[in-house]
Parts: structure tokens; sequence; C-alpha cells
């Protein structure tokens, strides 16, 4: 599944239910120019249940914690089997320029998307910024270990 649209998805490796996907963010967003891998995770009863959706890369927004966890409604009480990945993912990609402030599971953000946009935007490439300068310390940790598996 691709597209021009921003989206892509698809399945991790021969598991036809353990996709990636990704996610650039929109035009005029906070998110614009950024993009984000998620995992998509389908249940044996889908389309009749929702895949689990996560973010795989971490993302500061009022409706996704820590965890990359998201609170967005058609994946939970208000799925339908008429979603498919590609509407999954575009509706994701719609939140993270339109948060739900009312069912936040990242309440700081949403205090900053409400009252302080420079501070928002900033968190963004903050949070962005440290999960690349730990991801860069191990990949150098692994390429750079000696024959007694030491670092250094």
């Amino acid at each position: 599944m691709s597209g021009d649209t921003g989206v892509s998805a698809f399945p991790e490796g021969e598991n036809i239910f353990s996709w990636i996907g990704t996610i650039e963010g929109s035009k005029g967003t906070p998110y614009e120019g950024l993009s984000y891998k998620l995992s998509l995770k389908f249940p044996l009863d889908y389309p009749f249940k929702p895949p689990l959706v996560k973010f795989e890369t971490p993302c500061f927004h009022p409706n996704i914690d820590q965890c990359g966890n998201i609170c967005l409604d058609i994946l939970q009480e208000m799925w339908s089997s008429a979603y498919d990945c590609r509407s999954i993912l575009l509706s994701i990609q719609s939140l993270l320029g339109e948060p739900n402030n009312e069912s936040p599971l990242n309440c700081y953000a949403a205090t900053l998307w409400s009252n302080q946009e420079g501070l928002y935007v900033f968190s963004i490439l903050d949070s962005l910024l440290l999960f690349l300068s730990v991801f860069s310390a191990l990949h150098y940790i692994q390429n750079n270990q000696n024959c007694e598996g030491n670092a250094f």
C-alpha cells in the first residue's frame, strides 16, 4: 500500500498480520517535514476487530502516549470493517494536525497545544532529537564492539 498521500504500509517480512507503516506530517501542521514509523498488528479476526497500531518513532502529541499508543476512536469503539490500512493511516495523519484535546493520553502535550504553540513545536523536535541521539549511540556501540564485547 503506497501512494502520494504521505502514508504507506507494507507487511513486515513474511508475517501478513504484522505491518510497518509510515506517516509524513501534513503541510501546514507542526509535523510538516517529519516522518514517523508505526507498527500495525492485525488480529486473526480482522477486519471485524481493529489492528493494534502504535508509533515506533516517538511522537509528542496529545493523543499519543510515551509508549506510542494512540487514542483514536476508529481504533476502538468506532471501528468498522470498512476501514482498511490506508484509511487508518490517513486518520492518524489527520489526527496529528487536529488533536482531540478532550481525550488526551499526554496531558502535557494537550496543555501546550492549547496554550503555547512555540513550546509545543519545540517539544515535538526535542522528542525526535532525543530518539535519534539514543538510536545513534546504540548503533555506534553495536558496530564498534571489540572481541570481548565491550564498546570502549
